[in-house]
């Protein structure tokens, strides 16, 4: 990058390329079309590339431009939350954790991990929920301080991201009364017999309760899958079928749903990791987790 870089030009080729075309943005700038096309003509001789191209009556990023539309959203979307920080910074002292939740973590298991940074008297949770790759990038782009999942981050060349265990838990099986005993005889075979529910792939646990039951010769009695933990719970108490959870939470569970455990469901276990982009965890929050972690 040349001294001639301006963070300006910068702006104003992102929202070109945000709107798709010079004509929306210079609208949404309220700036002449030829001004804008100029700005973003000065950043593309500053960096020595082109970073838009035609196509059809808009315009397209090339392959410049879209390594500096990554590094623009980073940059921009730190921008906006400048004004946030530094307003928190001269009120009431608050410790901001942002936190991602993988939509196939249990929201009971959310709690009982999140549990070691609720005590914190100034504490702001900010809590996100999404599809797990979704996630991973809001972490690259610093959105959020940590992911919380059922499965570790995989190995990727352009994000470079951290997985801290936070333990594991056996899993057992749990349903209405009605259905607990009606399935307690011969279980689990009697799986094959009793409406089953369980989560979509969603929850990494979902392959090893296929492979259990591969493992078993068992063919379950499948009647609904769920990417919400929650509904899956709600619709296993209604008697609708019996379903697997961690034992970590089992006297939540009770508490929370009425329902009673059946069995358990072999050497399948759930594992939970907390993601971030640090090697080494600098948020005290965050630390906090990790020194507090004990599944089992």
């Amino acid at each position: 990058m040349t001294s001639t870089f301006n963070y300006k030009h910068l702006y104003y080729f992102w929202v070109v390329a945000k709107e798709g075309g010079m004509t929306r943005a210079a609208d949404k700038l309220d700036m002449a079309v030829q001004t804008v096309s100029a700005q973003v003509r000065e950043l593309e001789r500053s960096l020595g590339y082109a970073l838009l191209k035609p196509a059809g009556r808009g315009l397209v990023l090339t392959d410049a431009g879209l390594a500096a539309m990554q590094q623009a959203d980073q940059i921009f979307h730190l921008g906006e939350m400048l004004p946030a920080k530094v307003r928190d910074a001269v009120s009431s002292p608050t410790v901001r954790l942002a936190v991602g939740i993988s939509d196939g973590l249990p929201k009971l298991v959310v709690r009982r991990l999140l549990q070691p940074a609720l005590s914190e008297p100034n504490l702001r949770l900010l809590c996100h929920e999404a599809e797990f790759d979704d996630l991973l990038g809001d972490l690259a782009l610093h959105r959020l301080d940590v992911v919380l999942s059922d499965r570790p981050a995989p190995s990727n060349a352009n994000i470079k991201l951290y997985n801290h265990a936070l333990g594991s838990t056996a899993v057992s099986w749990y349903g209405s009364a009605a259905l607990v005993q009606q399935a307690q005889n011969k279980f689990p075979a009697s799986l094959a017999d009793v409406p089953v529910l369980l989560p979509t792939g969603h929850a990494a646990v979902r392959t090893r309760i296929d492979h259990w039951f591969e493992h078993l010769a068992v063919q379950p009695r499948i009647v609904g899958e769920f990417e919400d933990s929650a509904l899956l719970k709600t619709f296993g108490e209604s008697g609708m079928g019996v379903f697997p959870a961690a034992e970590w939470v089992h006297d939540e569970l009770l508490a929370h749903y009425d329902v009673q455990r059946l069995g358990p469901c072999g050497a399948v276990k759930e594992h939970y990791f907390a993601i971030g982009t640090e090697k080494k965890v600098q948020h005290p929050l965050v630390q906090r987790l990790l020194q507090a972690s004990s599944v089992s």
